[in-house]
């Protein structure tokens, strides 16, 4: 078989890279690369080192409005499958990339694989969630990771080749959590000592888009006292300039460039907290068993609030701090499959 796989976010390249393993054992992949993240730090090194396989088409299409960068897309994607004529094309999770990959296919009826199928935060507001939706209902193999999805899919009535596999994000981070630890060296290069410090990250456009919101969330963390580590992407650094907040007044504030798989994974693993509105440094944070705040009012990975393991406060200021300050001692279970997630998508193909 022929698949055309869709990448253009730091989280795609991370799932992507046990899926490719395996369908190149017995098919032909070719990989697309947006350009939706395309700074060094957010994109290059990820194929480098999970040993992604080179794309063979990138866009280079960029940031944009989610109009025009998903329009560009559209169009580039739909001339490469004309082109390729592939037998299927494989997206993953709920980006502009995502969508415009998906619709591209379908409407040139190419079947459409969506890895990470039936996640819903039931929060139309948010672009992700509009593109989770609108690519679920055009793809004829929708793999999920967990249980919630298949329900939420059988609420929608969608039930055709709808299989949970488990997470293939769980595959990635079991494959590299020891070579994070042996290879990276990112708590010395930052002078951090293990659970003495917190991991921020900020990306989300219902965050970052609202001026309110951002100044409240930067008010929160100037009264943390410890450490804060924070990888800042780069639409958040430009909103903060923009807007002129400044950074200066939050104390032991460690603003950092962002980095890559190897050194995040070690730096989720040794944080005391993770402070994220990021879905997939959620789950990173369960599978690794830190416990994380998650600053927005809903997520898509309900699974993670079972006991305390992750605190959805949104972007009040009182209710950051309580849960930064609480004491938790979560229970973590295994909700995300078995680490064999990728394995079982090829074995659909074989």
């Amino acid at each position: 078989m022929k698949f055309l796989t869709v990448l253009g976010a730091r989280p795609q390249f991370i799932k992507a890279a046990p899926v490719s393993r395996e369908l190149r054992k017995n098919h032909k992949e070719l990989i697309i690369h947006t350009g939706q993240h395309y700074d060094k730090n957010m994109s290059d090194i990820f194929f480098e080192e999970l040993h992604i396989p080179k794309p063979d088409f990138h866009l280079g299409i960029g940031s944009a409005s989610h109009g025009k960068q998903t329009g560009e897309m559209l169009a580039k994607i739909e001339e490469i499958i004309l082109e390729e004529k592939p037998d299927y094309v494989l997206v993953y999770g709920d980006t502009n990339s995502t969508l415009a990959g998906a619709l591209a296919a379908a409407k040139l009826h190419v079947p459409v694989v969506h890895i990470e199928a039936g996640l819903r935060s039931f929060n139309k507001k948010m672009p992700e969630e509009i593109n989770r939706i609108m690519t679920d209902h055009v793809s004829e193999y929708l793999f999920c990771p967990t249980d919630t999805a298949v329900h939420n899919l059988t609420s929608e009535n969608m039930m055709h080749n709808v299989i949970n596999v488990g997470d293939v994000m769980y595959d990635a981070v079991e494959y590299n959590r020891q070579l994070a630890e042996s290879n990276s060296d990112i708590l010395n290069t930052y002078g951090l000592t293990t659970k003495e410090y917190h991991l921020i990250t900020v990306h989300r456009a219902e965050n970052t888009d609202d001026p309110e919101k951002i100044s409240t969330i930067l008010e929160a963390f100037s009264e943390i006292e410890e450490v804060k580590v924070w990888p800042m992407h780069p639409r958040t650094k430009h909103v903060i300039e923009r807007l002129n907040l400044s950074l200066d007044s939050i104390p032991n504030l460690m603003i950092v460039e962002p980095v890559g798989y190897l050194d995040m994974l070690r730096l989720e693993s040794n944080a005391k907290k993770i402070l994220t509105d990021s879905g997939g440094v959620q789950k990173e944070a369960y599978f690794m068993e830190v416990p994380c705040v998650t600053l927005r009012e809903q997520t898509e990975w309900v699974e993670t609030l079972e006991g305390e393991a992750n605190i959805l406060v949104g972007t009040d200021k009182e209710k950051i701090l309580a849960a930064v300050n609480k004491k938790v001692a979560p229970i973590y279970k295994k909700l995300f499959g078995d680490a064999k997630a990728a394995e079982k998508i090829a074995q659909h193909f074989n």
